[in-house]
């Protein structure tokens, strides 16, 4: 089941490869997340070391938050991979130029799991090329229904 998902990554990147991570939250994030309070637009992941961490994820703390926590609504989260998968996205986005981009956080058996991509960048005549069989995959679609 979704819980948000990341529309401007499939604009912007061809996903070459996706992995499901593990995230290290706060227990006022989890509730916060579990309420649909989390965006992944501005979202990007980095490579630190040997971990790899999800940056500008926003989560709003809910406003019956504890007194005694001080939510940080956009700090970094440790992402939680195998370390084989680690080490096959450390050489891919050094040594071939892939970056890797947050697209959809959803759950798995009642975890909260974050889906990373690992992706190459489109060119602007790209991003019209996708828009243009887009729009003609919908005006099929609209003939066919008024044919019918």
């Amino acid at each position: 089941m979704s819980i948000a998902e990341n529309k401007k990554a499939f604009h912007d990147y061809f996903i070459e490869e996706r992995y499901e991570a593990g995230m290290v939250l706060e227990g006022w994030e989890v509730k916060a997340i579990r309420a649909g309070r989390t965006q992944l637009k501005e979202a990007y992941v980095v490579l630190k070391g040997e971990e790899v961490y999800v940056i500008g994820m926003h989560v709003s703390p809910l406003t019956t938050a504890s007194t005694h926590v001080h939510p940080d609504p956009t700090r970094s989260r440790k992402l939680l991979l195998h370390e084989g998968e680690i080490s096959k996205l450390i050489g891919a986005v050094e040594r071939a130029g892939y970056t890797l981009v947050p697209l959809n956080l959803h759950y798995t058996r009642g975890r909260i799991k974050l889906e990373i991509g690992l992706a190459k960048g489109k060119k602007q005549f790209d991003k019209r090329e996708t828009e243009k069989t887009r729009d003609w995959e919908r005006e099929k679609a609209r003939l066919m229904r008024d044919r019918i």
